[in-house]
């Protein structure tokens, strides 16, 4: 499969993207492009995710998935994984997206490269502003935050620590306009700080698939 570079004026370049802080100037693509530019939900959190962390990614993702709505993530571990799972599990017509924070001839993590695979199988996508070669660096994690909020008609963060990047996330969505959603958590975990907070402070509250579909 052929990575493709869509530039910000081709007419294959998502136009929600475009609309938001420092656009990436291209984009690099491996598998299906059309999808960048349907209706999406964002779902991200905690790398080191608990046992129910984890079934609620799963559980959202695949029942959105069924509502026709695809799935925007990042690939890491934990959180990520379970969004892009339940979409995968779904075997429906939404497919999901991953967003990476290098360039596309390295996936990472490694641990996840059977789920990269599979979700090119599945009429999905892989994508990043970064070219082949660019080096695997903390600070493009952050950076690329933006494109998988910018991609979404909302953000759900599932769970997230105190300074979690699935915050960043959530500020990325603030500042484009963008809905975001938070599942309460045990207020004695830490993974349950981030996201009681941001209920706290007014994100949508999220027991169910249905939470958000209402608002979008």
């Amino acid at each position: 499969m052929t990575i493709e570079k869509i530039l910000i004026n081709s007419k294959s370049y998502p136009i929600q993207l475009k609309n938001i802080y420092e656009p990436p100037k291209s984009l690099y693509v491996l598998g299906n492009k059309e999808i960048l530019k349907q209706k999406s939900i964002a779902i991200v959190g905690s790398r080191k995710a608990s046992e129910y962390g984890k079934k609620v990614a799963f559980k959202i993702s695949s029942e959105l998935s069924h509502k026709d709505i695809n799935i925007v993530s990042g690939l890491a571990l934990g959180i990520d994984t379970y969004a892009h799972l339940g979409c995968l599990h779904a075997n429906c017509k939404a497919k999901t997206i991953a967003v990476l924070g290098c360039g596309l001839e390295q996936i990472y993590p490694k641990e996840n490269r059977h789920i990269a695979i599979d979700i090119l199988k599945s009429g999905g996508c892989i994508i990043s502003e970064y070219p082949c070669g660019t080096k695997i660096e903390s600070k493009n994690f952050p950076e690329r935050n933006r494109i998988i909020s910018g991609l979404s008609n909302g953000v759900l963060i599932v769970e997230a620590a105190e300074k979690s990047g699935a915050l960043i996330t959530a500020d990325f969505a603030l500042e484009q306009g963008k809905d975001v959603f938070a599942v309460p958590g045990d207020i004695l975990s830490n993974n349950s700080f981030g996201t009681n907070k941001l209920i706290k402070d007014g994100a949508i509250l999220v027991t169910s698939s249905e939470d958000i579909l209402k608002e979008i």
